[in-house]
């Protein structure tokens, strides 16, 4: 065989520029980038050597052959035409990776059949000896490309994919690879740094990946010196004397770099469970001595090095993916800017993030940005220098920084985003709540209202809805029209989620955010996250749970408080029916107001359950019905006379009676007509929705008297908005 080899290095996307740096420097020749991997040529010296060494590639490939294949035929003679015997002994084990597509083969699975039916005939011995296949730790490891028709058929020498270092046995819920993880620290300099004797620290360092990563590169340390199993381990061609020339090589530098004082390498990680798996990676890594691992909040970070001298702060904050999570991600990202600022004037800093909309609310201007790939998702690295030049003020032409807009109330204080932060839309956003918390705040706390709208996209350009639940803040963001960048209604929502906090004082853990698109049959039901979050509201003198995480709606629809404590009023003594209940706080009213009974029809398990606590929490159970049912079905079958109806229908919703769901215009006349012939005498039938453009059937006021009361079923917080709902009252005529 030669002595020299086309080699190809693997890679995640993207980094390829720094591969191919690195791949130049341990000895590959005629280097060239392509997409997510590196080509060139080396001796098996230098083959051995960017195994060892490599921090950036996955595998390292050495090329045995090239040949045209237009036919799976082709295929297989051209790789059975290989002297395999200079490769595998016939007892042997193999795996077969393939990738690509042409010459008749779509497939991957019957491609990597084909070079292994190859590989194995050409091997197969008279008495029938041939190897097997072993998927996970085989002897051999072949890999074929097939790329416009050229075959390219090679060994993996890495065995494993060498960003598996083997050192981190355990892993965060959320792990960064170690190579990807080295590449962000060769981005951010730190090379360069560490051999200035600079400092390191992470505040969010999980189970410690940037942390050994850096340790390994401060005291030249190889990054796969432990690793015990290769892909040429078993090969027929392996050299054993010059790799183990190479590996006692680096084990000598590895010892001459840890005999070195050590550099001052810090992580710190708030949630306790991942501080012993980061200390075993770390004693794994045999960097104890280096690197250590403090439990610790964001809020108090302060990296302090023996000798004082900074360093680089680097940091892969989570992104979110759950709903809720814009407003505390925010909020993280303004604390760790915050604290970079407050905490790290001097340093250098390195954010890798996949909300990289959120760097930019850091209060820091980054001088240098990477677009890199986390898998399949494209993020971005950050770069800082943490100088007062960089900090973004928030100052805004023709106005003193941090003044209020002309004729605004200036902002409260007691907030951990300094108010001059706020762009100046922020700015106007945080003056509107306030404004609308002086008028609306008195309302409330004469009324005995724990939870109501604060705001209701007052502002077109902040299409959200605030609503104060006690000391919690529920932010809704409307869905933005077509015409408008989902870009900038990013920006918008940001700036308003910046303002909450400063504007209200309220802590920016209690703030949650949810988007809000129109809701068809039963998703308005489906759990949207599992934090089980209940707390406890009140309105007037009943008591409510209420749930600001785990689903688009709440348990409590704002808007209908007067209908409630209007059916309070009107309930005692009588039998009161609520048909659509939902959490059944109409019900928990009218039982509040003396009603004799109450019975309760929705077809929601999840949402009767929580009728039932809201019940249970007020002190009622015997007297008071949960039925689940298809509500037009239940009033087909039912012969129940009420004194009190109460009915509120989604828009849409299933149900096994009419075409198979719901609609509110289509079938209220159904719904309304079963409903009045289960009215007592003398009773009366309140029936509301939110359909915006709902008309009421003219046909009904000639059988009943029908009554419009929908201006008197809304509260001040909903009075900038009159047709949030529509309600009647209908009775026999």
């Amino acid at each position: 065989m030669s002595d020299r080899y086309e080699i190809f290095l693997t890679c995640p996307k993207s980094l390829e520029g720094l591969l191919l740096d690195e791949a130049r420097h341990l000895g590959l020749e005629e280097a060239r980038e392509q997409t997510a991997a590196v080509r060139g040529f080396a001796d098996l010296e230098t083959a051995y050597r960017l195994c060892l060494w490599s921090r950036l590639a996955n595998r390292v490939l050495l090329v045995l052959k090239r040949f045209p294949s237009d036919t799976a035929d082709t295929l297989y003679q051209g790789v059975r035409a290989v002297e395999w015997a200079d490769h595998l002994s016939p007892t042997g084990t193999l795996a077969v990776e393939f990738s690509g597509h042409g010459s008749g083969i779509d497939n991957t699975h019957f491609g990597a059949l084909k070079v292994k039916d190859a590989i194995v005939d050409a091997l197969r011995t008279a008495e029938g000896q041939r190897p097997s296949v072993e998927k996970l730790d085989p002897d051999l490891r072949v890999h074929l490309r097939l790329e416009r028709g050229e075959a390219i058929l090679s060994l993996d020498l890495s065995g494993h994919s060498l960003h598996q270092r083997g050192y981190r046995l355990q892993q965060g819920a959320a792990p960064l690879k170690e190579n990807l993880a080295a590449a962000i620290l060769i981005r951010a300099g730190w090379p360069r740094l560490a051999a200035e004797g600079r400092a390191l620290a992470d505040p969010m360092c999980g189970v410690g990946t940037f942390l050994v990563e850096a340790g390994l590169m401060a005291a030249d340390i190889a990054p796969n010196l432990k690793r015990e199993k290769w892909g040429f381990s078993q090969w027929l061609g392996h050299v054993p004397a010059l790799w183990k020339k190479l590996h006692a090589e680096a084990e000598a530098r590895a010892q001459a770099g840890l005999s070195r004082p050590p550099v001052w390498i810090r992580g710190y990680e708030a949630d306790p469970r991942l501080i012993q798996p980061a200390r075993n990676n770390i004693e794994r890594a045999g960097l104890s001595a280096w690197v250590k691992v403090y439990q610790g909040e964001l809020a108090t970070f302060e990296p302090r090095p023996d000798q004082g001298q900074a360093g680089l702060v680097v940091c892969n904050p989570p992104y979110g993916e759950r709903l809720g999570d814009e407003a505390s991600l925010l909020y993280l990202y303004q604390h760790l800017g915050e604290r970079l600022r407050q905490a790290c004037l001097g340093w250098q800093a390195a954010v890798f993030t996949g909300a990289p909309e959120l760097g930019k609310r850091m209060g820091l201007r980054s001088h240098k940005q990477y677009a890199l790939w986390n898998g399949a998702l494209p993020c971005k690295l950050l770069l800082f220098t943490v100088d007062v030049a960089q900090f973004v003020t928030g100052e805004r032409r023709g106005r003193p920084e941090g003044a209020a807009a002309e004729g605004a109330e200036a902002p409260v204080a007691s907030c951990p985003v300094e108010p001059a932060r706020l762009s100046e839309g922020g700015t106007m956003f945080a003056n509107r709540l306030q404004k609308n918390l002086k008028q609306l705040g008195k309302w409330a706390r004469r009324e005995g209202i724990q939870c109501y709208r604060l705001y209701d996209a007052d502002m077109p350009e902040y299409a959200v809805a605030v609503d104060l639940y006690g000391d919690w803040v529920h932010v809704q963001e409307y869905a933005p029209p077509r015409s408008i960048d989902p870009a900038k209604a990013q920006e918008r929502l940001l700036d308003a989620l910046a303002a909450i906090p400063p504007a209200l004082g309220v802590d920016p853990a209690r703030v949650v955010v949810k988007r809000r698109e129109r809701q068809a049959g039963t998703r308005q039901y489906e759990r949207q996250a599992e934090q089980g979050r209940f707390q406890e509201v009140s309105e007037k003198d009943v008591k409510l749970l209420v749930n600001l995480t785990d689903y688009l709606d709440t348990g409590l629809f704002l808007d209908h408080r007067p209908m409630r404590l209007r059916l309070q009023r009107e309930a005692e003594g009588k039998r009161f029916l609520n048909l659509f209940c939902y959490t059944a706080t109409a019900t928990v009213h009218a039982a509040q107001g003396g009603a004799r009974s109450t019975t309760s029809v929705d077809l929601s398990k999840t949402y009767l359950d929580w009728a039932r606590r809201n019940l249970a929490l007020n002190g009622f159970s015997e007297r008071h019905q949960l039925v689940r049912s298809d509500v037009v079905a239940w009033l087909e079958e039912d012969r129940g006379q009420y004194d009190l109806i109460f009915i509120d229908p989604p828009t849409f919703s299933n149900s096994k009676r009419l075409e198979g769901v719901f609609d509110i215009q289509r079938d209220h006349v159904r719904l309304l007509d079963l409903a009045m012939t289960r009215l007592a005498p003398g009773g009366a039938l309140y029936f509301s929705n939110n359909f915006r453009k709902f008309q009421l059937d003219e046909g009904l006021a000639a059988r009943y008297r029908v009554e419009e009361i929908s201006s008197e079923t809304v509260d001040p917080d909903f009075a900038r908005n009159p047709r949030i709902h529509r309600a009647w009252r209908l009775s026999a005529a």
